[in-house]
């Protein structure tokens, strides 16, 4: 399984792979020198065209409505790129940029004289939406003055990012694209080449060559990179950094800057000298995925109209508290019994013989810190000994309410004589989290099939991994971690696993199975091949999903999924593994991992991981080609009916969804339509 890149591994040869690559259909035409597309106000596409050339005041913006070019902004000398920024569009126009307001009405935005460096031919332009940053490059003329510059909307700033000086020999930059948040990539028409530049401190790194004439750049949701190629009438896809561009369209004459339609399906490309707007799939030969929806399935509540034990949902006391299911798990004791956690500390005991009522397994209330306005703190965690059954022993992960900043794994027992009962009084404290801030706590606990017990930590807070926590491999922050609960070394009241990846590594803590972790919410294993799932939670752009592999760093905070982050950020690099696949902010912005489908009430899941998005309720199907090394499906499920914090199995491996709820239907079954 290829997940460990090298930089090599990104450069092209001179020969690119051509599989099966198709023609673009045209879908609007009749205009004159069309550039550059986006979408637009009301979800409308519009389209800069130049006119004639050299002519100035002869070039303008249409709409496109009903499969018709209409005219929406005139007067422009040359516009070239495109791009929304709120509700206004904004285009380069020669030496300047052109904002647009929702009427058409035309203003200069930036002025000739506002650059650090004044521009010759201003091209392409993008913008991060939420940080108000645009890039635009400057593809000057006859072979001088390229550049790249970064506008600051916040501070209205303009700096010059790149060129000939921090990239030898560039002289025609054309697309650009931001990589993450702390780095962009441009296109350097003249050399058919993609650099990566990175805003702290200009340093450049080219990523792929070959594509004569590259020109538009545009990443879809699932990060992958589209680039169309101007003189060959060419579009290359890159599926994932550590790939070679596929080439996956021509025949155009020329195949300018570029988007992708709402669905992110297609490609929309202007042919400039053919007057059309094309379309093409963004399939890629090679690398097709699965993205229809997953018929015959629904989220049936698990419990209808369960009385929940010991829970006040207001009835009599007019101060109910939501519900708040934060795990589900089982005994492994052969009974089929469900346990459920509630975050405020009571896991709960559901027998599917009468699902009406739960009873209490054990209530730790009195030393469980929860507060609404902090709610990744609270009971997380809970996982029973594989040899339940026999020694009674369980474990839980929680915030500790006598300290400020701290969560604590902790093994119980239950009660003597007694198995359907934990006991409070028998806590004994395995390893305890000093924290600098609330946040980012994770708390997944779970035995993999070697025995050991697996826990996942928070990077510890606050935004961006301030300490740096992620990479230090002297702390227990921003890791996964792997201990032996059958044993007592080192005065630990567990032992280390001798084959642990840092167990004899001097100034490394030997607990650590794998680190770089910004918050992983959740991880499971796949009770099949053992394999370790986990949902990593991102910063600014994207949520990641990866498998867990002994010894991996996967990358925080030097990289946001498969990009580059901080002023440290890095691109491909041979010592970090990297996430099999991830999504974009636009879609969901908290993933919460799940767990591979196993059960056999649903046979059309059988072997996908299923995941959710906390903040948009997405809710996928995701499959993962071993021999392939690629995610090959990824598809949509019924829309859950609350938001889910959790997912959780059942002994049988049939799945289960779990979230917040202040009439006690708080769990939801994954299960085939009737």
């Amino acid at each position: 399984m290829k997940r460990f890149w090298t930089t090599a591994a990104l450069l092209l040869t001179s020969t690119l792979p051509a599989l099966a690559a198709d023609t673009p259909k045209a879908i609007v035409e009749g205009m004159k020198m069309p550039e550059s597309v986006c979408i637009g106000p009301k979800g409308l596409l519009y389209i800069t065209e130049i006119g004639e050339p050299g002519k100035d005041g002869d070039g303008k913006v249409s709409v496109i409505e009903n499969g018709k070019a209409k005219t929406f902004a005139e007067g422009l000398d040359d516009p070239k790129g495109i791009v929304l920024f709120k509700d206004a569009l904004y285009t380069t126009d020669k030496n300047k940029i052109v904002k647009i307001d929702a009427n058409g009405k035309t203003s200069v935005y930036q002025a000739a004289d506002k650059f650090p460096v004044k521009p010759i031919f201003l091209n392409d332009i993008c913008v991060d939406q939420g940080g108000g940053i645009f890039l635009v490059s400057d593809s000057g003329a006859d072979g001088k003055g390229g550049a790249v510059f970064r506008i600051d909307v916040r501070l209205d700033k303009i700096d010059q990012v790149a060129s000939a000086d921090n990239i030898s020999g560039l002289t025609k930059p054309n697309g650009v694209a931001f990589d993450g948040g702390s780095a962009f990539i441009v296109a350097d028409m003249a050399r058919g080449q993609l650099w990566r530049v990175r805003f702290s401190d200009k340093v450049a790194e080219m990523i792929a060559e070959g594509m004569e004439g590259a020109d538009g750049l545009v990443w879809d949701y699932w990060g992958r990179l589209f680039i169309t190629s101007w003189t060959q009438g060419k579009i290359w896809a890159m599926p994932r950094p550590d790939q070679k561009p596929i080439l996956i369209g021509e025949g155009l004459k020329t195949a300018a800057d570029c988007c992708l339609d709402a669905s992110q399906k297609k490609l929309l490309i202007p042919d400039m000298k053919a007057g059309t707007l094309t379309e093409l799939s963004t399939t890629i030969p090679g690398w097709e995925v699965d993205t229809t929806e997953v018929a015959g399935v629904e989220l049936a509540p698990a419990f209808p109209g369960i009385k929940w034990a010991s829970w006040d949902d207001g009835s009599e006391s007019g101060k109910g508290e939501a519900f708040r299911g934060i795990l589900l798990t089982h005994f492994g004791d052969g009974s089929g019994r469900i346990v459920v956690g509630e975050q405020r500390g009571t896991i709960h005991i559901v027998d599917p013989k009468d699902p009406s009522k739960s009873t209490v397994f054990m209530n730790i209330r009195d030393r469980v810190r929860y507060l609404d306005k902090q709610n990744e703190e609270g009971f997380l965690g809970l996982a029973f000994h594989p040899k339940f059954k026999e020694n009674g022993e369980f474990f839980v992960f929680y915030t500790d309410v006598k300290s400020d900043m701290a969560n604590v794994l902790s093994r119980f027992k239950t009660k003597p004589g007694n198995k359907n009962e934990g006991d409070p009084a028998s806590e004994e404290v395995l390893i305890r989290f000093e924290k600098p801030f609330w946040n980012h706590d994770g708390g997944t606990i779970a035995f993999g099939k070697d025995g050991y017990l697996y826990i996942t930590h928070g990077d510890g807070g606050n935004g961006g991994d301030p300490k740096e926590n992620g990479q230090k491999l002297s702390t227990l922050l921003g890791k996964i971690l792997r201990i032996d609960v059958n044993k007592k070394e080192g005065g630990k009241n567990y032992a280390i696993p001798s084959d642990n990846p840092f167990a004899k590594k001097e100034d490394a803590s030997p607990e650590i199975y794998a680190y770089g972790i910004r918050n992983i919410w959740r991880m499971a294993f796949d009770r099949q091949t053992g394999e370790l799932w986990a949902g990593e939670v991102g910063q600014n752009i994207f949520e990641e999903i990866f498998i867990v592999k002994s010894g991996g760093n996967y990358g925080w905070n030097l990289r946001e999924a498969m990009h580059p982050h901080s002023q440290k950020g890095v691109g491909v690099k041979a010592e970090l593994a990297e996430p099999i696949w991830e999504y974009h902010h636009d879609i969901g912005k908290s993933i919460t991992g799940g767990t591979v489908y196993r059960g056999s009430a649903v046979p059309s899941l059988a072997g996908h991981y299923l995941y959710a998005d906390y903040v948009s309720n997405m809710f996928r199907a995701l499959k993962y080609d071993e021999k392939a090394g690629r995610v090959v499906a990824n598809r949509e499920l019924p829309k859950p009916p609350l938001a889910v914090m959790s997912f959780g199995e059942d002994e049988s491996g049939e799945v289960y969804i779990l979230g917040s709820s202040t009439n006690g239907q708080s769990v939801f079954k994954v299960s085939k339509s009737k």
